[in-house]
């Protein structure tokens, strides 16, 4: 490998883990944001936004000309590609945390305990986040257990998911003149249900690189 093109990968990983790290950041941002309801927190998560998107830009536009330039080897491809893919779906992530903090700046106080309980909100961000910090250190250890224990987890995600629609239907029943509020809450609910399928898709991106194996969750019985 030329040291240019060492150089370029090193800056690359670098550029990626920064990424990571800022969306994970993000995303607890989102998290005290809507449920604390401090506008504060959603105003620097939508500031960040910013930061999130010029990150996506430059590690595509870094990956692109690795591989138009300066001719990887195959395993440094495989590194690129996985790269590019991990890039897109950490900046959709980061774009379900900005519309959470949107949500967030709505409100002058927080939701009823009650409605957060039973929603499960907390309980999902607690495995989103838990997900994030686990794909993460498996792209640093290359770790493929824990990269397959992604799909574990969302299993939960998705439990919880279920019985929050449910949840919230039943809300909506019993208090119409908040049916803006429990819709809203259903919006953070779903942002975070598809956050959980972009960090599979993350997961399945780790197991290629690590061991040049092609997995697709949806063979998991993950249901798009």
């Amino acid at each position: 490998m030329s040291e240019i093109l060492e150089r370029a990968l090193d800056q690359l990983r670098t550029d990626v883990i920064q990424m990571w790290s800022l969306v994970i950041g993000q995303m607890e941002k989102s998290r005290l944001a809507v449920l604390e309801s401090n506008k504060s927190l959603a105003k620097e998560v939508r500031l960040n936004e910013k930061r999130v998107d010029a990150y996506e830009l430059k590690i595509d536009m870094d990956s692109e000309n690795i591989l138009m330039l300066k001719n990887p080897l195959a395993v440094d491809m495989r590194f690129v590609i996985s790269v590019l893919k991990i890039n897109y779906n950490l900046e959709r992530i980061g774009d379900y945390a900005n519309t959470i903090a949107k949500i967030a700046e709505k409100y002058e106080e927080p939701w009823s305990e009650e409605s957060v309980r039973i929603t499960h909100i907390p309980e999902m961000y607690f495995v989103v986040q838990s997900m994030l910090q686990d794909s993460l250190t498996a792209f640093e250890n290359q770790d493929k257990e824990l990269a397959m224990s992604l799909f574990k987890l969302d299993t939960k995600l998705d439990k919880y998911h279920n019985e929050a629609g449910e949840a919230i239907a039943s809300l909506i029943k019993q208090d119409t003149e908040k049916v803006a509020d429990y819709l809203d809450a259903f919006t953070v609910i779903k942002k975070l249900e598809r956050a959980g399928d972009h960090i599979l898709n993350i997961g399945e991106e780790l197991v290629f690189l690590i061991e040049a194996i092609v997995i697709k969750h949806n063979k998991l019985n993950k249901k798009k």
